[in-house]
């Protein structure tokens, strides 16, 4: 037999399960993560009862954390979801301290009718659990029951965006539904926003009482920001200092005097408009952004409304070093300006840009504008909400497309 020619895959099941037996577990682990072969997936399967790889598994690990990446994931299947993975998890994994789950959409459990939830007992010794979702939901009233089952929780992370109540979530919501539930807790790390219609609220929402709220429950270490997404909707938002997140959403004209040093991400909208000072704030506040967002179509507030008119010595340039990605699809025209012309912003790192083809076409002037052209150079892709018209004018514009 010529050696240089024989592979692992070569061997009969009989030699690779003797092979495998002999290998430390950990090795076959790393050895066997994504090679992606049927054959090595079905000798894994069928060893899996009958080795101790599951049963070290089970003892051995102790911290754990779980990305979901399915942006296009449903509440629907939350159910099918929480079953087939997060119960599994905590009755797997028997000595599990430390569970961390991100996902773009929270799966917390299904209906309380259900046997997953009657019969998943106590996590005792779970010491420190995280949960983010970064999208609007309606579960917030599974938390209480999936704290209980943590009474020895030692550090605690939650970033939650709630909506479907008639009340928002304070100072005092968060002492009944989440801390009495945990006493053993050293740390608590929150972001919990509420989305409620102003007709539901039953109280004039107050930024001093809503501070108030957390400084009775000894959270004198966090803030709150209330912000007016419309004229029938409100969002309130209570968070823990200094923020430790990298995810932002629905951030309004008015908003604490402080630094998010980790936020990479961030979604701004407001009933009125945006101005030329809030994105100076936003670049003061938000050093490493890299996405953003913005929601608004009503223009920017002490702005000549004619773009051919340009005023922009009276504003200062506005630097964002790291911003990769900004999406204006769905704003007034002007904060397309606001970005693209080099007088008020520089975005070396500019690389994709959402839009309105027929706003960008006024903004450069049909691809002749030369105080926009300079922070158009970079850009490797545009995203337009109608069809782009990919003419040589629109290419000599973005030479990185």
């Amino acid at each position: 037999m010529n050696r240089s020619n024989v592979h692992l895959l070569d061997l009969p099941n009989e030699i690779l399960l003797t092979i495998l037996r002999k290998l430390n577990n950990m090795d076959v682990l790393y050895s066997l993560l994504d090679i992606n072969n049927g054959r090595l997936d079905i000798i894994m399967q069928e060893k899996r009862d009958e080795s101790s790889l599951r049963s070290v598994f089970q003892q051995q690990i102790t911290s754990l954390t779980l990305v979901t990446n399915d942006k296009s994931a449903r509440v629907g299947s939350s159910k099918q979801y929480t079953r087939n993975v997060y119960a599994y998890i905590l009755n797997f994994f028997k000595n599990l301290t430390h569970l961390n789950i991100i996902g773009p959409y929270v799966m917390l459990c299904p209906d309380t009718s259900s046997t997953i939830v009657h019969n998943t007992g106590m996590l005792p010794n779970l010491k420190c659990f995280s949960l983010k979702s970064y999208f609007r939901h309606q579960q917030y009233e599974k938390i209480p029951s999936l704290l209980r089952r943590m009474p020895y929780l030692e550090h605690l992370t939650l970033y939650l965006s709630i909506k479907g109540r008639n009340r928002i979530i304070d100072g005092t919501c968060v002492q009944d539904d989440i801390l009495v539930h945990v006493p053993q807790l050293h740390s608590f790390t929150f972001y919990i926003s509420t989305y409620i219609d102003i007709g539901d609220l039953s109280h004039n929402l107050s930024h001093e009482h809503i501070q108030q709220t957390l400084i009775n429950i000894g959270q004198q270490n966090a803030t709150s920001i209330i912000n007016n997404l419309g004229t029938c909707v409100v969002e309130c938002s209570i968070f823990s200092l200094p923020f430790s997140f990298d995810y932002l959403l629905y951030l309004g004209n008015i908003f604490p005097n402080i630094v998010f040093n980790y936020v990479t991400y961030l979604l701004v909208q407001h009933r009125d408009g945006f101005k030329h000072e809030f994105f100076v704030r936003i670049a003061r506040s938000f050093p490493l952004l890299k996405y953003l967002r913005i929601y608004n179509i009503k223009p920017q507030v002490s702005t000549d409304p004619t773009l051919s008119s340009d005023h922009s010595q009276l504003y200062s340039m506005i630097e964002y070093p790291h911003l990769m990605s900004l999406d204006v699809a769905y704003s007034n025209k002007c904060y397309l300006e606001q970005f693209l012309n080099e007088t008020k912003a520089c975005v070396p790192c500019l690389i994709e840009l959402a839009m309105s083809q027929y706003d960008l076409k006024i903004v450069t002037n049909n691809f002749t504008r030369e105080e926009t052209r300079r922070n158009c150079a970079k850009v490797k892709q545009l995203i337009s909400i109608q069809p782009l018209d990919n003419s040589q004018d629109l290419y000599h514009y973005f030479p990185s497309l």
